[in-house]
């Protein structure tokens, strides 16, 4: 079992940034499949930007270049900072990890934080 803890979501203006953050309950980046997805009311949960094991990563089409996931192996967390916010931006961002080789199928989610970008 994995638990992951999201923080680091809040209000900010349309121009700002943030950085969120999840923290993994143990050492799971060299088997899981790392992603910050998001959901708006009303609408489905995206993907917004991933990192694989091998740490290549990718992002949802409306983020990239401001977005950039990240992930810190010592402390057991993976951060996505988040430049030149917009109000489409608002959603609560999930931080999700995926399982992969013998952990093939393992499927765990934060419990979301909250970015509200609004002036």
């Amino acid at each position: 079992q994995v638990q992951l803890v999201e923080s680091g979501g809040g209000l900010v203006q349309p121009g700002g940034s943030l950085t969120l953050s999840c923290v993994a309950s143990r050492s799971i980046f060299s088997i899981f499949n790392m992603g910050w997805y998001r959901q708006a009311p009303g609408k489905q949960r995206d993907l917004v930007a991933g990192i694989t094991t091998d740490g290549s990563t990718n992002y949802l089409d409306s983020v990239k270049g401001r977005f950039t996931i990240s992930r810190d192996n010592a402390k057991n967390t993976v951060y996505l900072q988040m430049s030149s916010l917009k109000p489409e931006d608002t959603a609560v961002y999930y931080c999700n990890a995926r399982g992969t080789a013998i952990q093939f199928g393992a499927n765990y989610w934060g419990q979301g934080t909250q970015v509200t970008v609004s002036s």
